[in-house]
């Protein structure tokens, strides 16, 4: 798994956390640049997802599990969009601490991800 990408998914995710958590504490709901701040997140999620398929597609394996990794991939790329679009449903300042949540839970997913590969 290349490290740099996996390094790039976890700050622009804590990034996007403590952005829309200020706008939380500001008493703001999501608005269209928080969701621009969703897509590069999730194209690079998306860009690891295909990084990490591929991989296992060459013959690397996982030192954890294939089916574990494959299963972490995929949630690590549905977390944000999940948020944002709990966030739509939810104009108030809690839909920017539910994408708050959600980056949160991608970065924590990124370490774990990191560990289930073996670095």
């Amino acid at each position: 798994m290349l490290d740099a990408l996996t390094v790039a998914v976890a700050v622009t995710a804590l990034a996007l956390a403590a952005w829309c958590g200020h706008a939380a504490y500001k008493d703001q709901p999501t608005k269209d640049w928080h969701f621009i701040g969703m897509a590069v997140v999730t194209l690079l999620a998306l860009a690891q997802l295909v990084v990490g398929i591929v991989q296992l597609a060459r013959g690397e394996r996982p030192e954890q599990g294939t089916a574990v990794f494959i299963a972490y991939l995929i949630g690590s790329f549905a977390a944000v969009p999940a948020a944002g679009v709990l966030s739509l449903s939810e104009r108030t300042r809690w839909g920017s601490v539910t994408v708050a949540a959600g980056a949160l839970v991608l970065a924590v997913l990124e370490v774990r991800l990191y560990d289930i590969w073996g670095n």
